[in-house]
């Protein structure tokens, strides 16, 4: 029976709900055949969570191959030229990049192209958004490269190579770098299978935690750290590279330390290869409509400046550094050392998070402007397979960059036919004329990284923007920035999600309170001191906190309402017990009479406070002692006989929070899920008192004062 019962859930097309209806009726025979009820149980729901329809599975392979989607409806005739042209314009920047970042990384260039071609032609299988160009990154490049230099730093391969002979030298060159990558390669592989995990568990939203002022003041101290890290390549001088906490002022003291041995050729060339890019990012700025493609000033200068460097023979003439040994073709694949990963499982989170961030960030405002939509969840899943698979062939990590997607977009890709295309021509460069770029000098790639850091020091711009905007954003950013600058990329960007999370916690213990008054003839209520038109009711205060109610703003939501309403919450729980204890004494006294007049007097005297916080005294004229006991908590001239607690803006309270509405027990707006979790409810406060609209609380008081003023005066 059990097996007829997952055999009619294999089949059936209905929803969940559906076949659960048949397996709890087979379950209620099989209780009669003596069948155990609990392995039936559990048998359905292990079928219910591996088992799917041949619908679904689908569904699901389009979902982790994007391209099965797109590519058979790909239109050749209105997309392929601009493909084409876009992955030519992509793939001519990505090969200077590639060359260049891997400096950042602290490898040898090769690694850079071949980061440049292995994920970029895995992504376009498994990413959803069309425009992103993914590969090589300064900051994340920069991220690796303190990983790298600081497990495998110069003094430790140092040892045993103090020659001054030139095949020792190369040898501890070859050894440090060797190590170095392997460093690299296995933070590519953990990262990525960090990215994997955070995918297939749908925590795509971990990205919204790295927010606008956090990412743009880390990634302006990365600028700073890049640029610094470069100018030993643009003067020409040899220095150890430096890692962690102020690592960025020791890079600056070994610089101008060794001042005096720049390299006038380096320098020249590098000076010259700067202001030709600008030139030409300056063109392509100006002329961007009117040039089909932007100049792409990039490659000129690499072919420039190789072409000067080998016919001048600046290494053996100038002592200039060039780029070395470009082996030719692919390598052969290899596992990563499995054994650095507890070394570097900190960085590889921080790494894996700020690359997803910056590729959905770029995506997310491509999807906005083209029309469509990114999944998240799966840009994860691509980014973890472009890292964990690209690593086994030598790849560093990686994620978008931003000028490149540009240049993609900009050039008319529509497709991620344009990045395929692009990591073809990287591939090229590789197998068949990557030794052609071996003369090329090094301050030509600092001159290119150092360019393309023009964007991200031009956010020191935000400081007056978020100084007229939001003060707290302002001190996000600086704190981002000053940590990233002195404490590392990595420990600053802990530092800056740390504050940023502490921000939060500020904001909803300094909210904002208001007294809400009315728009005439309308059910819409304001800000009584912002809007001039807006009136009150008489005798009813209407109180409003734009945030959570729970223990760490209680307190303080209490003083507000004191302020702004005349209210003090704590003397009025203090009233009510005083005047519980008399009303004990009296009843007492009294000796359990059944009188009525003396129950009503007792009801009176219990009733200090009464619903919607109207007092006895002020509108029925009663004389007996509750004036004395309760008129230190209102002030006379407000005259208050109603409190409406506008709860719209509330997304939470706590039993904290519950117990300080509990102390009040006036009306309030809704939040009656939490409140009824909590047990707010009871004869004291019951659900009358809770309301939908602050519109129809006002109508009950002004009913409720009525229907009271009338008593009174019967009385």
């Amino acid at each position: 029976q059990i097996s007829a019962v997952l055999s009619q859930f294999l089949y059936a097309e209905e929803h969940l709900y559906a076949s659960s209806v048949i397996f709890l009726h087979k379950v209620k025979l099989s209780y009669h055949t003596g069948i155990n009820i609990w392995s039936a149980s559990v048998s359905f729901f292990l079928l219910c969570l591996f088992s799917c329809s041949s619908k679904k599975a689908k569904s699901h392979l389009y979902s982790f191959l994007p391209i099965l989607k797109w590519l058979p409806r790909y239109p050749v005739k209105e997309y392929l030229l601009g493909d084409i042209i876009s992955g030519i314009s992509t793939g001519v920047m990505q090969l200077p990049q590639g060359l260049a970042y891997a400096l950042l990384a602290a490898v040898p260039p090769v690694f850079g192209l071949y980061s440049s071609f292995y994920p970029v032609f895995l992504y376009t299988f498994f990413g959803t958004s069309k425009h992103i160009s993914i590969g090589t990154f300064a900051v994340i490049s920069m991220m690796v490269g303190g990983v790298a230099v600081r497990q495998v730093p110069d003094e430790v391969i140092s040892v045993g190579y103090n020659s001054t002979n030139t095949t020792d030298a190369s040898d501890y060159y070859s050894l440090r770098d060797d190590k170095r990558v392997q460093v690299a390669v296995t933070l590519a592989f953990l990262s990525g299978i960090i990215q994997l995990c955070l995918g297939f568990l749908r925590f795509g939203f971990v990205a919204i935690y790295l927010t606008e002022p956090l990412v743009r003041g880390f990634t302006t101290a990365a600028a700073v750290h890049v640029f610094t890290s470069q100018l030993k390549y643009l003067l020409g001088v040899k220095t150890s590279r430096y890692s962690g906490p102020l690592s960025v002022v020791y890079s600056l003291a070994a610089v101008f330390s060794k001042i005096t041995t720049t390299n006038i050729a380096a320098l020249i060339v590098g000076l010259t290869c700067i202001v030709l890019l600008l030139i030409g990012k300056e063109i392509n700025l100006r002329f961007k409509k009117k040039l089909p493609v932007p100049i792409p000033m990039e490659i000129i200068v690499v072919i420039i400046g190789t072409g000067v460097s080998a016919g001048m023979n600046l290494t053996e003439s100038y002592g200039v550094d060039v780029v070395g040994k470009i082996p030719q073709g692919l390598s052969a694949p290899a596992v990563p050392e499995i054994q650095l990963i507890p070394a570097i499982f900190i960085d590889a989170v921080a790494i894996a998070i700020v690359g997803f961030s910056m590729a959905v960030s770029m995506a997310k405002i491509f999807a906005l402007k083209h029309g469509y939509t990114i999944d998240g969840n799966q840009e994860l899943i691509a980014l973890g397979i472009c890292n964990s698979v690209g690593s086994f062939f030598q790849s560093f990590p990686i994620t978008c960059s931003m000028s490149r997607s540009l240049v993609q977009e900009s050039t008319g890709g529509k497709t991620q036919i344009a990045g395929a295309l692009s990591s073809v021509m990287v591939l090229l460069v590789i197998v068949a004329i990557g030794y052609l770029f071996e003369p090329l000098p090094q301050t030509v790639l600092a001159a290119i990284v150092m360019v393309n850091l023009k964007g991200m020091f031009k956010q020191f711009g935000d400081v007056a923007h978020f100084w007229r905007t939001s003060k707290i954003e302002l001190a996000i950013w600086v704190v981002a920035f000053v940590a990233s600058l002195f404490l590392g990329l990595d420990y600053g960007l802990l530092t800056a999600v740390a504050f940023a999370m502490i921000t939060v916690i500020y904001r909803t213990q300094r909210p904002q309170y208001r007294i809400l008054g009315q728009i005439p003839d309308t059910d819409i209520y304001c800000d009584v001191e912002e809007y001039e038109e807006v009136k009150e009711y008489p005798g009813i205060k209407i109180f409003q906190a734009n945030t959570s109610l729970y223990f760490a703003n209680s307190e303080s939501y209490t003083s507000a309402l004191k302020k702004k309403t005349g209210v003090d919450p704590c003397a009025i729980l203090a009233a009510r017990k005083k005047a519980q204890k008399k009303h004990a004494r009296e009843v007492k006294k009294a000796n359990k009479t059944n009188d009525v007049e003396a129950s009503v007097k007792h009801e009176i005297a219990n009733d200090g406070l009464p619903v919607n916080g109207k007092f006895a005294y002020v509108d029925a004229g009663v004389q007996d002692g509750s004036p004395d006991e309760l008129e230190h908590f209102v002030e006379p001239k407000t005259n208050i006989h109603s409190l409406i607690l506008d709860f719209t803006p509330v997304n939470f309270v706590d039993s904290v929070g519950a117990k300080t509405l509990k102390s009040v027990s006036l009306f309030v707006c809704p939040v009656m899920n939490e409140l009824t979790r909590l047990n707010f409810f009871d004869n004291t406060v019951t659900r009358e008192l809770l309301f939908h609209s602050i519109h129809d609380a006002v109508l009950a008081c002004q009913v409720k004062d009525r229907s009271a003023s009338q008593t009174a005066l019967d009385h």
